[in-house]
């Protein structure tokens, strides 16, 4: 199969898992590491179903996911990583800002992301040296400076003791900018500075399925994405810092937070 074959066979999967989001009632949180890190029989129910689907659409692949610690090796010919329902806790509640990420990865090269938000029907995805888009539109990475953009940030709020960095550095992000936006989905976030609606994107602890996708859809976007202090993302089981963003402003922005 080609990449092109890999993309749709995701997008049928991820279409037809968030059917299973849109339908979703009675929803029960269960607590994983602690009060904020939840998962839900939905989260386990659109995993198995992607799962199975691009499992079925390409014999031997393996897998990466957050749910049910199925990660297997990082280097296979055929690796799919998939975070089931980005925004869990967003999904939870009801706020109806929520998504679903795969990124298609072969023997360690980041060829393929697609993220679907049922809510919003926007599909965002990339292949590899071919742009990034949103429902067929080409996207571009924002090139304003920061005081004439918004930034989107994540809380790390499974990470015990990121908080204060965390909110000294939202303080100057949001001093230095038009605004400041937490929206409680990080592989949304990416999207939104893929599609330059947002100048750059922050976070000081987060897990490969949440940026697997996101990150590809930045880079074909146009746009900047890194470690906080400028380095490579691992792509690994780590979870680093991230900075995303076009260039004008994630260059300011990792300035603030060298100095914060």
């Amino acid at each position: 199969m080609n990449t092109h074959d890999i993309l749709s066979a995701i997008v049928g999967a991820e279409r037809e898992a968030a059917r299973l989001m849109l339908q979703a009632h009675g929803i029960l949180a269960e607590r994983k590491s602690g009060r904020r890190d939840v998962v839900t029989e939905y989260d386990r129910r659109v995993q198995a179903l992607l799962t199975e689907r691009l499992s079925a659409a390409v014999p031997g692949a393996r897998f990466f996911c957050e749910e049910n610690d199925r990660h297997d090796e990082l280097g296979a010919e055929h690796l799919f990583l998939i975070d089931p329902i980005d925004g869990t806790m967003n999904f939870v509640r009801g706020l109806n800002h929520s998504c679903l990420s795969v990124a298609y990865w072969s023997r360690g090269e980041r060829l393929v992301g697609a993220v679907f938000n049922p809510y919003a029907d926007e599909l965002f995805t990339a292949v590899r040296g071919e742009g990034a888009y949103c429902n067929g539109r080409r996207l571009s990475a924002d090139g304003a400076a920061l005081r004439d953009t918004i930034v989107v940030c994540g809380t790390a709020p499974y990470e015990s003791g990121a908080s204060e960095k965390t909110f000294r550095l939202m303080q100057r992000a949001y001093d230095a900018s038009l605004d400041i936006r937490r929206q409680g989905s990080a592989a949304l976030d990416l999207c939104s500075v893929a599609a330059g609606r947002a100048g750059a994107y922050f976070e000081l602890a987060l897990s490969l399925w949440d940026y697997a996708a996101g990150a590809i859809l930045v880079e074909e976007a146009g746009g900047i994405c890194t470690r906080l202090d400028g380095t490579p993302l691992p792509y690994d089981a780590s979870r680093p810092t991230i900075l995303a963003g076009g260039r004008a402003a994630y260059e300011e922005l990792r300035r603030l937070a060298a100095e914060t």
